[in-house]
Formats: C-alpha cells, structure tokens, sequence
C-alpha cells in the first residue's frame, strides 16, 4: 500500500525531530504521551479526523525488552473496510518516527463499543458536529 504525499507529510510531522523540546532520547522507547502525538497524525479516511481524537485509541502500552509497542484500538463500525488501511497507517507513523521502536502490535478490539458523544476529543466533537 503506497502512502500519499498529504499522508507521507502528517506522518513526517507526527513525532518531535531529534534534539528538539519532547523528543526522545536515541534508543530510548517513547511514552504513551509521545504515541498518541505520533498517532494524531493518522486519520480515518472516510472521517477525515485523527484516530485519537475520533477516541479510537484505547490504550498504548511499550515492552521495552522487546522494543515493541502494543496500541489497542478500536473502529469506528466492525466491518469497517478501510480498517487494514488505518493500522498499516499507525504501525507506519511509528515505526518510521521512533528509533526505539522495532515492533508495533495492534489489537482491535470491540468492548467498549465506540461512542462518538463519550470518546471523541473535543475537537473530534466539532468535527463530527456533536454539541
């Protein structure tokens, strides 16, 4: 799967360049603060709005023995078509703007079941047009 110039441009902006104010240090794992920043840049393609502020991330957790990342995250219906588009997207962002980072496993799951009016960020609200 080819990743557009528009994609290819969020993802090269998702996570701090070395050296600057909140990157992490070479060879060190980044936080789940840092994560979810990198996973902003991912978008639902039909939305149009980041995964994180869709609140579809539920959760990252870093194995630092393994290097790995392990995101879990739902979508926003379960036959979601473009779902294997949004976790190659994700595995990408990570990957390609963490060092540390030599593994990502991403688990769908369904439970909670995706709310819009309790999940989505504040902006995702504004976005999706939710008061």
């Amino acid at each position: 799967m080819a990743i557009d110039e528009k994609d290819q441009a969020a993802l090269s902006e998702a996570a701090p360049e070395a050296g600057t104010p909140g990157a992490t240090a070479e060879g060190s794992m980044p936080g789940e603060h840092e994560i979810m920043r990198a996973l902003k840049a991912v978008y639902d393609p039909e939305l149009g709005i980041s995964i994180v502020d869709l609140g579809l991330v539920y959760g990252v957790n870093t194995v630092e023995d393994e290097s790995k990342v392990i995101v879990d995250m739902t979508l926003t219906t379960p036959a979601c078509p473009l779902g294997p588009m949004i976790k190659t997207q994700a595995h990408a962002v990570l990957t390609s703007n963490f060092d540390a980072i030599r593994d990502v496993e991403i688990n769908l799951v369904w439970t909670p079941r995706w709310d819009p009016r309790t999940m989505a960020s504040e902006e995702g609200k504004v976005e999706l047009g939710i008061w």
